[in-house]
């Protein structure tokens, strides 16, 4: 086989384990690895393959990883709204227990809610900020 052929089977090979595992930095030495078939079926010497490679894929993931870290930071998994459709949704609250709990109806279920530790306990409607467990931290709606 070419040297080429091995380089896209490679390449391949780093494409399909990304789909598997979704590393996404998988796919960016995918692109170094195809860098090395393309400089095969330019004529180039393994050593300039192997370079071309090296140098395709690591920058890739260099830049990658440079993008990805001066995005902010997302909200935890039990405070993102993306992955827990119930933050932000509304509740009522009738009373309070000295320990800044109390039973609620939400979704036609019984569920304990706990105050968020900056707001102060009063009845009435509150808004889901957070889910710990089986427990919904919630706050007054302003």
């Amino acid at each position: 086989m070419a040297d080429a052929t091995f380089w896209w089977i490679f390449a391949g090979v780093a494409v399909a384990a990304e789909l598997v595992t979704g590393t996404f930095y998988l796919l960016m030495l995918g692109l170094g690895l195809a860098a090395g078939a393309i400089a095969a079926h330019a004529g180039a010497s393994m050593t300039v393959q192997i370079v071309a490679a090296a140098l395709v894929g690591g920058g890739a993931v260099a830049i990658w990883y440079g993008v990805r870290s001066r995005q902010p930071k997302g909200a935890p998994s039990s405070a993102n709204r993306d992955i827990n459709l119930d933050i932000g949704g509304t509740l009522n609250v009738d009373a309070w227990n000295t320990d800044r709990t109390a039973a609620v109806k939400y979704r036609g279920a019984e569920w304990t809610a706990e105050l968020s530790p900056e707001a102060i306990a009063a009845p009435g409607a509150h808004r889901i900020v957070e889910m710990v467990g089986s427990r919904l931290i919630v706050e007054p709606l302003k």
